[in-house]
């Protein structure tokens, strides 16, 4: 398996002179501060020290404090919708903003249990029940938009309460 522990994680952001570097969880979390330089410039330097210290590649999906609370306010459903959905809403998250055409194919996807809404560099999942027994699965993501990444709304909305809060 792939795994990597919060303080090996730690570690490598440190290592490369992040400041105020904290882990959410075990599942690869990471906040930080920078002190400056693009998102695309800060994954270059941060995937090549993850697969250095872990031993695989890692794709980084890396979003700003700024980009964190946007998601969190984002209402791609109604909220009666997600309410009474048994299932719990998605974030996931793209390398890119995908092109007109892997949008189209990506909401294709949706059925009137699964529910799909794109907005930027995120894919909004409502599926009925768990992920697991969903009509669409989490690869099917992959193959249209990319490698991709996913956590449930509420886990973005704890790590921007706790590092990010307005």
């Amino acid at each position: 398996t792939r795994k990597v522990s919060s303080a090996e994680l730690r570690s490598v952001f440190e290592g490369l002179g992040f400041d105020e570097v904290a882990s959410f969880r075990t599942s690869g979390n990471v906040a930080f501060a920078a002190a400056g330089g693009s998102a695309a410039k800060l994954t270059k330097e941060i995937e090549p020290a993850l697969a250095k210290a872990t031993g695989f590649d890692v794709t980084v999906f890396l979003r700003t404090a700024a980009e964190l609370r946007a998601i969190t306010r984002h209402e791609p459903f109604d909220s009666r919708v997600v309410k009474q959905s048994k299932g719990k809403l998605q974030v996931v998250l793209l390398g890119a903003k995908p092109s007109a055409a892997a949008r189209k194919r990506a909401l294709a996807l949706a059925t009137e249990e699964d529910r799909l809404a794109l907005s930027g560099r995120e894919l909004y999942w409502l599926p009925s029940a768990g992920t697991r027994d969903a009509a669409i699965g989490p690869r099917a993501f992959d193959d249209v938009l990319g490698e991709t990444t996913m956590r449930t709304m509420g886990t973005i909305g704890q790590m921007a309460a706790k590092f990010f809060a307005d």
